[in-house]
């Protein structure tokens, strides 16, 4: 037997629900009624009669803006989905490589890009050649609130602790708000300059640890995957100094006794690969997953789904191994 459909939803004027979502994306009343054609009263009065409905503030006035209440950042997500699929049913879109002018925002770190964007950008040359690239700095691992607000349309790189409560809360059987897929597997080496008094000696664990070295950190924290897995030892590093870009990485060893941990891959794209040198690291790492990171409303959008398509394969040719789809 079917549940009684709420009063409250039977007589729910359901564009209310479009203006709640624009105002949401845009964070502001008046960028929202500009979107919409709608002058911002009529914006106010919409998410007024939205507020009686449902029996929540839904936004407060915060600084020049709004802030959305707790009740509305749970509703948005689905909100917006359902938009989407009923925009897509009444007028499906089509993604033509050869017509199409959209512009993507793609946020990684610069060894990423150094590995996967001359692949894409002769990728996209050939099969959509009126379609633009934006690569923004990666200054998180954990980059969903970056993908929910919109200001990038996917995220590729490293992130373990975001898989891992994506895959807790799924197993949960909680909604999760964000597909991955794996791109490729990076091997991450120890790099010191040439000559470093290190450099024709074994790279054993008490020489590693006794050495300084300089990691690259995008948030500018003092402690990365190495020092996980070192802590899991009972042993520790000394980190002298932070960077956030590998290549300034590079230069800075290039330059110094630091030691630091680069992608194998990345070294040879530094232009400084013959001044570096490349030794195993003295201790088991876990493996170094590059993934690709979007929020869920994006997963049918057929732009997005072609420029993932293209990412696989860039990826694919760039390091010779089948990069598999993992879904959160």
């Amino acid at each position: 037997m079917n549940s009684p459909i709420p009063a409250s939803f039977r007589t729910l004027d359901l564009n209310l629900l479009r203006i709640f979502d624009e105002v949401m994306a845009e964070r502001s009343l008046t960028r929202a009624a500009r979107n919409l054609s709608l002058t911002q009263p009529a914006v106010s009065n919409a998410l007024r009669r939205l507020r009686d409905a449902l029996g929540d503030e839904l936004v407060r006035r915060h600084g020049h803006g709004i802030e959305p209440t707790p009740r509305a950042l749970v509703l948005w997500p689905s909100v917006r989905e359902a938009l989407r699929q009923l925009q897509e049913a009444i007028v499906p879109q089509t993604f033509v490589p050869q017509e199409a002018s959209s512009t993507f925002i793609l946020a990684m770190a610069d060894a990423t890009a150094a590995e996967l964007m001359g692949g894409l950008a002769r990728q996209i040359q050939s099969e959509a050649p009126g379609v633009s690239l934006r690569v923004v700095p990666l200054t998180t691992r954990d980059p969903r609130s970056l993908l929910s607000d919109g200001a990038a349309d996917m995220a590729l790189g490293y992130f373990p602790a975001v898989l891992t409560d994506l895959t807790g809360r799924a197993q949960a059987g909680e909604a999760v708000s964000f597909e991955h897929q794996r791109l490729y597997a990076g091997e991450y080496v120890c790099v010191m300059r040439q000559g470093h008094p290190l450099a024709k000696q074994p790279m054993t664990l008490d020489r590693y640890c006794a050495a300084r070295h300089l990691l690259v950190s995008f948030s500018g924290r003092p402690y990365g995957f190495v020092d996980e897995a070192l802590a899991t030892i009972g042993r520790q590093r000394r980190i002298v100094m932070t960077v956030n870009q590998f290549f300034t990485a590079g230069q800075v060893v290039v330059n110094s006794d630091l030691l630091t941990v680069l992608p194998r891959h990345f070294v040879p794209t530094t232009g400084m690969g013959d001044q570096l040198l490349l030794r195993e690291l003295p201790l088991d790492v876990p493996p170094v997953h590059v993934e690709a990171l979007w929020h869920r409303r994006l997963q049918h959008d057929s732009a997005h789904q072609w420029l993932r398509e293209q990412l696989l394969q860039v990826a694919k040719a760039a390091f010779d191994t089948e990069a598999t789809g993992v879904m959160a």
